[in-house]
């Protein structure tokens, strides 16, 4: 990656999925500290989770001349891809670890992320599961974490069925229709791996509102650990990323980017933790 002229403006463009989730102010906090401290200044632009929609914003991007690039995608069209590279400008992905970043890599294994959730919630002895997330076509870190938890349950000898696997849109009221539509198909189930907050969250009003109690009739774990999560009533156990972080460091490579050129791909994997609350 060459080093950028220095007549370049001194601004960084940030594409991510949705204005509308809270989760990424973390992130957006963590690369304006850095960037400012640096007189770089910060574009944000959402995709609406459109890969096409990604595409034509990082040429609009590319077409103001930037001194780098920060997208919480690791998913990108051929065309996004071929843009990026041939711009020769610093470009960060987050969201998900890859192992082939288009330039550089700050994240988490969101597959990881689902099986070790899937082990916490067997050493707790559930047995019996269903799973919710948001829509997860077009959606690789979702899809990774899914499957994780998918896999984390297999090597412990458990198929999930495929009818307690659903996809609805984000809000509370979806996370409680989730839990009333998942109880439905198997009155048996024993935990919801709910993975998104604010859907664990309207699971848990679900569970007030029906009387039931939270873990011992249902065991509810969420993922992302938002305020909600600690909250909440039990408090729910999620998974916390490192989002903050995530976008310090990130601003950083840029800032490091702008000053000597590096040739090789670099992916930094800066973990996950999960929180073990009393939803579980």
């Amino acid at each position: 990656m060459p080093r950028r002229p220095r007549h370049w403006p001194n601004l960084v463009g940030l594409i991510i999925p949705s204005l509308r989730n809270a989760l990424y102010a973390e992130t957006i906090q963590g690369i304006s500290d850095v960037l400012q401290r640096h007189g770089l200044h910060l574009m944000i632009s959402d995709s609406g989770y459109s890969l096409e929609r990604e595409e034509a914003l990082i040429s609009a991007y590319l077409s103001q001349r930037p001194c780098g690039l920060i997208l919480h995608n690791t998913t990108h069209t051929e065309a996004a891809r071929h843009l990026l590279q041939d711009a020769g400008v610093p470009c960060v992905e987050t969201g998900n670890l890859t192992t082939q970043p288009i330039d550089m890599a700050v994240s988490y294994s969101n597959r990881e992320a689902g099986r070790a959730m899937a082990d916490h919630l067997l050493s707790r002895g559930y047995r019996r599961f269903g799973f919710a997330s948001l829509p997860v076509s077009g959606n690789e870190r979702l899809r990774e974490r899914r499957d994780g938890f998918f896999e984390g349950l297999r090597v412990a000898g458990i198929e999930i069925d495929p009818a307690m696997v659903l996809e609805v849109d984000e809000g509370l009221e979806n996370g409680s229709r989730a839990l009333a539509e998942l109880m439905r198909r198997d009155t048996s189930v024993q935990a919801l791996f709910l993975a998104g907050d604010v859907l664990a969250a309207g699971a848990i009003l679900e569970c007030t509102r029906r009387g039931l109690r939270v873990p011992e009739d249902i065991a509810i774990a969420g993922s992302d650990d938002n305020e909600l999560m600690q909250q909440s009533v039990p408090p729910i156990t999620t998974v916390r990323f490192p989002r903050y972080r995530i976008g310090v460091r990130s601003a950083e490579l840029i800032v490091a980017r702008q000053e000597e050129a590096r040739t090789q791909s670099l992916a930094e994997d800066l973990g996950f933790e999960i929180v073990p609350r009393g939803s579980t």
